[in-house]
């Protein structure tokens, strides 16, 4: 089973990205993507 999450960019605090993840995993997502506002590839991690 998998729920849905949103990625917030870990510099400028802004929601860019939206994606699913297994329900048994408890621990919080983070992956490089491209902010819009930072022009950059930065760390994006999920938000409660």
């Amino acid at each position: 089973m998998t729920k849905k999450v949103v990625l917030a960019c870990s510099e400028c605090n802004s929601r860019n990205y939206s994606t699913t993840k297994s329900t048994s995993n408890h621990e919080r997502l983070e992956t490089k993507k491209f902010c819009k506002v930072c022009n950059e590839h930065t760390m994006h991690r999920e938000t409660k």
